[in-house]
């Protein structure tokens, strides 16, 4: 509050809208959404510089709050950044063929883009440190860490050893990074944008939105899917994770991939 009122908005309230590993709120009666993080967190700048490109490229992506300049603010410890509050319409459940239209219209914005963005696979082996850090990941069994840990190294060498095209992609396409508004479909949250192929963002869709997608290679998408379960798993294990029930997820999330693995190994 102090940070937007610094720069001329007017402020007398905060509303909470996401409490997890970074803070998100509406600021009013400004209305501007606020993005809080600690400074360590360093991916503010990336996001705000590539919220800017995507934007200008005509890509469907939430904007940054054009009252104020467009950076990344510090304070007591904490990065700030400033956005378009958009209010959301209904229905709340996306239809997947509109889904797919925008995350296609997203990707064939982003292919014309030079943008520096690490490949995929860091990801992945930001998940595999993780799972083979005891002190990082205390509560983590010994046999649900040897099954992270397996399935992280076996599908990074199957996906890569598939060749396909890669390009820009969002990196974490989910429903909860979708915003319905009047003005259509918006992606948010590109700190987690990176380099793979579109399947990779497909499988962060529900499953039907890659019905309406041409083109696709549905076995990549499979071992795609597998994969972020094992990586988005593995974040909820991490000791300094505060995704709200997120101990009780990754249990959830760790009977599914075995679940899949056993499909698959029957399939073969």
């Amino acid at each position: 509050m102090a940070t937007a009122s610094s720069l001329g908005l007017s402020v007398d309230d905060a509303i909470v809208l996401q409490d997890s590993n970074r803070l998100t709120l509406r600021l009013l009666p400004c209305d501007v959404l606020a993005r809080v993080a600690p400074v360590a967190h360093q991916a503010a700048q990336v996001e705000v510089e590539l919220a800017q490109r995507l934007a200008g490229a005509g890509c469907p992506v939430a904007v940054l709050d054009p009252r104020v300049e467009p950076r990344v603010h510090e304070r007591d410890g904490f990065t700030v950044t400033l956005w378009t509050y958009y209010a959301p319409v209904t229905p709340r459940e996306i239809p997947p063929a509109d889904y797919a239209d925008a995350l296609q219209r997203l990707h064939a914005s982003m292919r014309a883009l030079d943008v520096p963005a690490p490949r995929f696979t860091d990801r992945v082996e930001h998940a595999r440190r993780l799972v083979a850090d005891r002190d990082r990941t205390p509560e983590l069994a010994d046999a649900d860490r040897r099954l992270l840990g397996d399935t992280l190294r076996s599908l990074r060498r199957a996906i890569d050893e598939r060749g396909a095209p890669e390009q820009l992609l969002h990196g974490e396409p989910h429903p909860g990074n979708v915003l319905s508004t009047e003005n259509g479909l918006l992606f948010m949250d590109l700190e987690t944008c990176c380099r793979g192929p579109v399947e990779f963002d497909l499988a962060h869709a529900p499953e039907e939105v890659a019905r309406h997608c041409p083109g696709v290679d549905r076995d990549l998408l499979r071992e795609c899917r597998i994969l972020v379960l094992a990586m988005i798993t593995t974040w909820r294990w991490d000791r300094d994770d505060q995704l709200p029930d997120g101990r009780r997820l990754a249990a959830e999330w760790l009977g599914r991939i075995r679940a899949a693995l056993t499909e698959d190994r029957d399939r073969s």
